[in-house]
């Protein structure tokens, strides 16, 4: 049995109710640690689903961050020092991951207890138990007229991978390193290969590679 909204019963649901279903329609989503550091050297740590790729040549990410009717620490970290790390949550420690998005008075790192960790000289924190991290530049950022949302793309200017999860051809294997995806804000899912699939071609059914 299909249960159908229309746009009208969707805004006239309990907010509660609104929220955890939109966020959930786009289906399992990227989850990762996004570290920073103040101007006086204090860290935060946040997680985020709202990361995407946006080019290879160059490299580059995009972020989308939520109006800024509250403070936003992340945000205004970037946007004051030019720089952050992107950091894969794993099984392990998806329960700190998830812990960080409390309102802490004091560092998310040091509150939950997810390892800092500095890599050649970058100024943005990583997490040392993450087994993908990337450190990333501020590029431009946009500020969306349709609800004020705010894009913000970002170079990555290094990475780093646990070998085990890189592939020859350079794609990961996401399984392989436990790297952990969200659905809604707070269902958290390790993911189940299915099968590579070849090259996409017309007339050509792909087989698994």
């Amino acid at each position: 049995m299909i249960k159908h909204f229309n746009s009208e019963e969707i805004m006239a649901a309990d907010s509660f109710f609104r929220r955890n279903l939109i966020n959930c329609l786009s289906g399992f989503k990227s989850l990762n640690l996004i570290g920073t550091q103040d101007g006086e050297g204090k860290t935060n740590l946040a997680p985020f689903s709202q990361v995407f790729h946006i080019g290879a040549n160059p490299p580059m990410v995009g972020i989308l961050f939520r109006p800024t009717t509250v403070i936003r620490h992340t945000l205004d970290n970037i946007l004051n020092t030019g720089v952050f790390t992107l950091n894969h949550v794993t099984s392990k420690f998806y329960q700190e991951s998830h812990w960080a998005s409390a309102k802490w008075e004091t560092s998310e790192f040091e509150a939950t207890g997810i390892v800092p960790e500095y890599l050649n000289g970058f100024k943005a924190p990583f997490v040392k138990e993450s087994p993908v991290r990337l450190a990333c530049s501020l590029l431009e950022t946009q500020t969306l007229k349709v609800n004020q949302t705010i894009l913000m793309i970002g170079s990555i200017d290094s990475i780093y991978i646990e070998e085990i999860g890189l592939r020859k051809d350079g794609s990961l294997d996401l399984n392989a390193l436990d790297t952990v995806t969200v659905s809604g804000l707070d269902e958290y899912h390790v993911g189940k290969k299915l099968g590579r699939l070849s090259y996409a071609k017309p007339q050509t059914k792909p087989e698994e590679i």
